[in-house]
């Protein structure tokens, strides 16, 4: 805190001074410890850090399903992973990309305007070369994608937006869809060349060639769901996990998901040398099972119905007669019934 001198030490210090006893102090001017960033008006910063950051977390849960994707299709050591997420033009990212290359224009539906997945020649020829039965090695010539090339890139990229829309589900029921696939980056013109974009850079490697694909997103696409893409809203959804969104994506992936279905009529345990014997029109006495009584209808390991035999046409069949949830219920209630009626 700066001292305060009285008058009398300022009418001490002024005649010290006249008298020559003192010199007056050089007058140092305070130093300026403001950081000055320098700001670029034609390239002005649309995403904050925060924003940067959640859409790296979203991306490296796509590039994991991607690494298992193209390692099950490719039957092959596929490793995928976030190298950067950065912000700039759009002229910046279409002069840093290799001509020819393989550009897929991807419609984000439903968003507005499209985004671009753009993969390394030497990614896209390995996988062609892989999928055609080669090692894989790839191809340090560069030529454009014949016809059937790209309908082969074309199912590879299908498969990779089906794990984007997974990894976006938290943000976004998104739907994406391959509009088209180009080699020159001067035809793939989706938004002005001063229009900032995210690029997001997902380093591959598929045995032993390396490449990079890259994810462009222009802001004006983005821009109606940039609040959600927060690290806050990030993890509360994460956790909350019971949106309606949520919900239905569970429910469409689990309705093609196959379970076993078995109607079984009783069981005993009988040594193996009598089973080893059995022939057509033996026998077989099962435990505490009875003319006409219900078959349990098990669901994988548990039993979750009742039924009874039938047939359909020539099919052999079973009709539900209830869960085993209502038939607990009822055996509850008729014990408690009787405890009533006991005291």
């Amino acid at each position: 805190m700066t001292e305060v001198l009285s008058q009398d030490e300022i009418d001490q210090l002024l005649t010290a001074i006249n008298a020559g006893d003192t010199e007056p102090e050089v007058f140092k001017p305070a130093a300026d410890t403001r950081k000055i960033k320098i700001y670029d008006f034609k390239r002005p910063d649309k995403f904050s850090k925060e924003q940067i950051r959640t859409v790296s977390i979203m991306h490296e849960t796509f590039a994991r399903l991607t690494t298992t994707a193209l390692s099950a299709q490719l039957r092959a050591m596929v490793h995928v992973h976030v190298a950067s997420v950065d912000q700039l033009t759009y002229e910046e990212f279409i002069r840093s990309i290799p001509t020819p290359t393989t550009l897929a224009v991807i419609n984000m539906d439903p968003l507005k305007g499209n985004a671009i997945l753009e993969i390394d020649p030497a990614i896209t020829f390995s996988i062609i070369e892989r999928l055609f039965g080669g090692p894989g090695e790839g191809t340090k010539s560069q030529h454009e994608l014949t016809d059937i090339e790209s309908a082969v890139m074309e199912g590879i990229v299908v498969r990779i937006l089906g794990n984007m829309r997974e990894a976006w589900a938290q943000v976004i029921d998104l739907r994406p869809r391959l509009g088209q696939i180009d080699t020159n980056p001067q035809f793939a013109q989706i938004v002005p060349p001063t229009e900032m974009v995210v690029l997001v850079t997902l380093e591959t490697k598929i045995g032993e060639v390396e490449g990079m694909m890259n994810f462009c997103i222009p802001y004006l696409t983005i821009e109606p769901i940039i609040g959600k893409l927060s690290t806050q809203f990030w993890f509360s959804s994460v956790h909350r996990g019971t949106t309606p969104e949520n919900l239905n994506l569970l429910k469409e992936k689990l309705a093609n998901v196959d379970v076993s279905v078995i109607a079984e009529i009783g069981s005993i345990q009988v040594p193996i040398r009598d089973v080893l014997g059995l022939r057509a029109g033996d026998v077989v006495r099962l435990n505490n099972v009875r003319a006409g009584d219900a078959f349990s209808l098990n669901i994988g390991n548990k039993t979750k119905f009742l039924c009874r035999p039938g047939i359909i046409g020539k099919k052999v069949a079973v009709q539900i007669i209830k869960k085993t949830e209502e038939l607990e219920k009822e055996e509850f209630e008729e014990l408690t019934a009787e405890g009533e009626e006991a005291l």
